[in-house]
């Protein structure tokens, strides 16, 4: 049986917001799209089964973790992610450029040796070079890869900014060289550039000149307000190829990612819907709920009366309540399905009106609520 080669088709347009379709060999991902996020090779407190009942139709691991624990070659030695986890997914795994940034107490950054930094587990002086994220994506096997980068803290310097940002387009460079050609996967590269829009815009001008198969828009849900991540899309939102999908790293909650839509974007990841169902935050179609508080005690009604798949519509709040504030783990596994399902069903939901042609009275009706 012949692979089928990756590639993106845009299917309609409501204003700036795409519905669209990624095809890859492990199948096809409507967009826009929410990928649950498996930073170790596993959605924590969840069934990959039970992700892909929810609708989810592509997941994202994590080269940095993936990398220190188990390490590429015990994942290599099994076949790749996809038969080490029994997933069968298509995966992305990004480059591991932020978590030296956000994760590591020391790292040293040189351009060209890469990143060279001491593990978080056990101070083991790790060095991941543009060439080396991409080697390692590679074993893993992932279907979706990205380019190595910088990823700088909130800064208003814009010098830092600039040099950060030049510095990524040269590893992009180099991690295209290494990735060279595979038409059964993707190569991302990633729009840096900070709050800055002649920065972003640059930045996105050097990716294009380079060619890759989608551009990201990292740098953000670094510490930046929602207003000042949507004035970023804004500026990139006519520049951004037409063809290619566009993917923001990081993102996020329910209404960054209705306004990112808004604005012309594709793809979406975000740890958001596990760790907070693991703490006992839930999202539903009315909003946030915090169900260790106490005026569930009592509840007797479940999260959401319409939500039917794991049978989550067949266990109250009270009972919710409990199972949190006694620390059963069975609350942070039921929130967790919660969250994943409605994120999945907020794509669902936007990928249906944008088709339907009433995207925006879907958008102003929620961008409040959510």
């Amino acid at each position: 049986m012949s692979l089928k080669n990756f590639s993106f088709n845009v299917v309609k347009k409501k204003g700036f917001a795409r519905l669209g379709q990624i095809v890859t060999h492990r199948g096809n991902i409507d967009t826009p799209v929410f990928m649950p996020v498996g930073t170790q090779a596993t959605i924590k407190g969840a069934f990959i089964k039970d992700i892909i009942k929810t609708g989810a139709q592509i997941i994202l691991s994590n080269t940095y973790h993936l990398m220190i624990r188990p390490g590429v070659e015990r994942v290599k030695s099994q076949g790749g992610l996809h038969n080490f986890m029994n997933c069968s997914l298509p995966i992305l795994t990004d480059s591991g450029g932020y978590q030296v940034m956000s994760l590591s107490k020391l790292n040293k950054i040189d351009k060209e040796i890469g990143a060279i930094f001491n593990s978080h587990i056990d101070g083991k002086k790790f060095i991941l070079s543009p060439e080396e994220s991409i080697k390692i994506q590679l074993g893993l096997n992932s279907d979706i890869i990205m380019v190595m980068d910088e990823c700088p803290k909130k800064s208003n310097d814009y010098e830092l900014i600039k040099k950060s940002m030049e510095l990524s387009m040269y590893w992009a460079e180099r991690s295209k060289k290494q990735f060279g050609s595979n038409p059964h996967k993707a190569l991302f590269g990633i729009i840096q550039g900070g709050l800055f829009n002649d920065l972003r815009e640059r930045s996105l001008n050097l990716l294009e000149e380079i060619g890759f198969d989608g551009y990201a828009i990292g740098g953000l849900a670094v510490g930046e307000s929602q207003i000042e991540m949507f004035k970023v899309l804004d500026g990139l939102k006519n520049l951004m190829p037409e063809d290619k999908p566009r993917y923001l790293m990081g993102v996020g909650t329910p209404t960054d990612i209705l306004g990112a839509v808004y604005r012309g974007v594709d793809m979406f990841d975000c740890v958001l819907p596990t760790r907070s169902g693991r703490n006992g935050l839930a999202f539903t179609w009315s909003g946030k709920i915090n169900i260790r508080n106490s005026e569930y005690k009592n509840d007797n009604s479940p999260l959401d009366q319409n939500v039917s798949k794991f049978d989550l519509n067949k266990y109250s709040k009270n009972y919710l309540n409990h199972l949190f504030n006694t620390n059963e783990m069975l609350g942070s596994m039921l929130l967790t399905l919660n969250n994943i399902n409605f994120y999945q069903e907020l794509m669902f939901e936007i990928r249906k009106h944008i088709k339907n042609g009433t995207f925006d009275d879907f958008y102003n009706k929620y961008i409040q609520i959510l």
